[in-house]
């Protein structure tokens, strides 16, 4: 926790334990966290430089006592400082360094337009060469996502390896909705089964394709990066980073058409299962949910009748609206009866 605002994994150990068993000597402090005491002391006193730990003079020190001689501070005790106060200051501290931090690259962005003649439009489209550059983009554009993610993926893998950084990773746990479409050949590549696993256990919601013409990746409508070179070709790879709204909606549109034809990708009984394609009909449990919602039958209610889960009840509700381009669920049901999805 405290490795963000500049502290070591020691330092961060001996505030812990000064917080929970009270104040101790640095030798105490040493002996119980099995380091060296030289190692203990410059950990002591980088806790003390951010204000979260402070000496106290120890109950039978005095002119006499054990802290008078010997090295500096060796019998001293210490005392953590209230984390609620100290922590606060420092996580303060280190807001305003990160607001400053974006008022800069604002600036040099700013910059950056005003020294190219075409600087209004610069930013728009950006080219980038080279595994390292597509790479460190692909991290950038999952790190910066908020709320969704689309990504288009085929069966290469040479230029950027799935979730090589851990973006992927934090951004799911930021709460970012993963909707991705692969290749049906992507799933003979090297650990692609384990990587499915991984996804579907982090509630990815995961589509199969016997074609996808690209690989793409969308931040929330707003930022798109597309390959420019095909795999294989002579060269560095090359990418389009793409920020204008008009190219990046056009590319959203082309990630809705691939889905809406994929086959979903679910787990049952803990192992992967492709469902039938949704740009059909609803098929087999589908249907009879459907039939228990339109009875008046509640998400959990249906759960319990048909023996799944609520979150994946839901899911399948999700992805039927989907199918039927229905925003509410009462758009749902007049659809499921227009199109004949359910008996009367």
């Amino acid at each position: 926790m405290l490795t963000v605002v500049g502290l070591g994994s020691l330092a961060e150990r001996l505030y812990t334990d000064l917080v929970t068993h009270g104040s101790a000597s640095a030798h105490a402090l040493a002996e119980r966290s099995g380091t060296d005491p030289d190692e203990t002391a410059i950990a002591l006193d980088e806790l003390a430089a951010h204000g979260l730990i402070a000496p106290r003079t120890a109950p039978d020190s005095g002119p006499g006592g054990p802290s008078g001689g010997g090295r500096p501070g060796a019998a001293s005790h210490f005392a953590a400082a209230p984390p609620a106060v100290a922590l606060e200051a420092l996580l303060a501290g280190q807001r305003h360094a990160l607001r400053q931090a974006e008022l800069s690259a604002a600036a040099l962005a700013e910059a950056y337009r005003a020294a190219t003649s075409d600087g209004a439009h610069r930013d728009l489209v950006e080219i980038v060469v080279g595994p390292a550059a597509i790479g460190h983009r692909v991290e950038q554009v999952q790190r910066g996502a908020e709320r969704e993610l689309l990504a288009l993926v085929t069966g290469q893998y040479d230029v950027v390896p799935a979730d090589a950084t851990g973006a992927e990773t934090e951004a799911v746990e930021r709460g970012v909705a993963y909707r991705v479409v692969i290749g049906r050949q992507a799933l003979g590549a090297p650990r692609a089964a384990e990587t499915l696993f991984e996804a579907l256990g982090r509630d990815q919601r995961i589509r199969v394709a016997d074609q996808v013409p690209t690989k793409l990746i969308v931040a929330d409508g707003a930022l798109a990066l597309v390959p420019l070179t095909e795999p294989g070709e002579n060269g560095e790879p090359a990418a389009m980073l793409v920020r204008a709204p008009g190219l990046v909606k056009l590319l959203v549109i082309l990630f809705e058409q691939v889905w809406e034809w994929a086959h979903p990708l679910g787990l049952e009984a803990g192992l992967p299962v492709l469902g039938e394609a949704p740009a059909g009909q609803p098929v087999g449990v589908d249907r009879r949910i459907l039939s228990l919602l339109l009875a008046g039958s509640t998400d959990q209610a249906v759960a319990n009748q048909l023996g799944l889960g609520l979150r994946t009840v839901q899911r399948r509700i999700k992805a039927v609206m989907e199918l039927a381009h229905a925003e509410t669920r009462v758009q749902l049901g007049w659809q499921a009866h227009r199109r004949g999805w359910v008996q009367d």
